[in-house]
């Protein structure tokens, strides 16, 4: 059996340009730390191969400390290192790949052709290519037809299965199945994912830490045992924080109530969007549960999805400037074709009563 690490989508140095600038610094610095517990993983697991899958920076712009704690960590692994330069870090001439000076064990495929290597004592072969620019529309694995030799055949390779016509790297499940590979290890899909490829096995490990609320729950990478015709993977996280959108329904209810009986046990460590819903009047105080909050919470943002309480039209009738006031938007109200329409209109509603009321909002 070969044991294999497969990871991708590192993004290190990812700007974080979302967060205060405490935090963004020290997400930076936590996605640093990321090679060296990839590089523990390896030595406590007796991995032979590692398949790095593309993106590993996140840009052109790469601090000298990020390369000198990755070229460390990786030559720390001690086995072959793998690495397929993707659509956010692709290799050219003067680009970060060929700038740095790196450890021996380290290959790194540079060409948008698909190259091979062989590993003779483990009787595998290890594949890959590069992007070579911000994009390629090419299928790289078109007409690929491998032998059947014996060898285990890998493929570490930066694309996309999700859309036929992608502009990075697209991938079929036909070509992957039709390849003759054992096993197809991608990146760029910033998800944790399996497909169906006949017998090729492919998977994304997705990325080892999120950047935003687009890329939840725990990242971690996959360690595979693989021999010809029989493969055991273990997916494991390796994530510091996580991204987590929780909603809070709010109908009848004081948001503040509501916020603190529900502040998940990971609130200090974690990042957390909060979503109110429901019914309300005069919807949600942001800022005010923000101020209220914010120091119960590593991160936390606030998006308020609630709708007008039906009962808030009840004073359209009245002969007051706030009737009057609620007449006119509840008219507009009733001829919103879209959903969007409607919020715009709820918001209007409650800037206005919060002027007319002399509330703050």
């Amino acid at each position: 059996m070969v044991k294999v690490l497969h990871a991708a989508d590192l993004h290190l140095d990812s700007p974080f340009t979302s967060l205060p600038p405490q935090l963004a610094k020290l997400r930076r610095e936590e996605l640093r730390e990321l090679p060296d517990r990839l590089a523990e993983l390896v030595r406590a697991r007796g991995v032979q191969i590692v398949l790095l899958a593309g993106d590993l920076f996140d840009g052109e712009r790469v601090y000298p400390e990020t390369i000198e704690r990755l070229t460390a960590a990786l030559a720390r692994m001690g086995c072959p290192v793998f690495i397929s330069p993707g659509n956010h870090d692709f290799f050219h001439p003067g680009g970060v790949y060929a700038k740095t000076v790196w450890p021996d064990n380290v290959y790194i495929f540079t060409t948008a052709d698909i190259r091979a290597v062989e590993l003779s004592r483990l009787e595998t072969v290890v594949c890959g290519a590069a992007f070579t620019g911000p994009s390629r529309t090419d299928h790289v694995l078109s007409g690929l037809h491998l032998p059947k030799d014996g060898r285990l055949l890998l493929m570490v390779l930066h694309g996309d299965t999700t859309a036929v016509n992608s502009a990075y790297g697209p991938v079929t499940a036909e070509e992957a199945a039709a390849s003759g590979l054992d096993c197809l290890c991608l990146g760029h899909v910033h998800k944790k994912l399996v497909l169906d490829a006949g017998t090729t096995d492919c998977r994304y490990p997705g990325a080892p830490e999120g950047r935003g609320f687009d890329e939840p729950g725990p990242g971690g990478i996959w360690l595979g045992q693989l021999e010809k015709g029989r493969q055991e993977w273990e997916f494991v996280q390796v994530s510091r924080r996580e991204h987590h959108t929780l909603e809070l329904n709010v109908t009848n209810r004081d948001p503040v109530t509501v916020l603190r009986r529900s502040i998940p046990e990971r609130a200090k460590s974690d990042l957390y969007r909060i979503v109110f819903t429901g019914e309300t009047a005069r919807g949600i105080d942001r800022k005010g549960l923000e101020r209220t909050f914010q120091e119960k919470f590593c991160y936390l943002e606030m998006v308020d999805k609630t709708t007008l309480a039906g009962d808030i039209w009840a004073r359209a009738g009245e002969e007051t400037l706030r009737g009057l006031f609620l007449k006119e938007l509840r008219t507009k109200y009733d001829r919103a074709v879209t959903e969007e329409e409607r919020q715009q209109v709820a918001l209007a509603v409650r800037y206005g009563l919060a002027a007319i009321e002399g509330r703050d909002i």
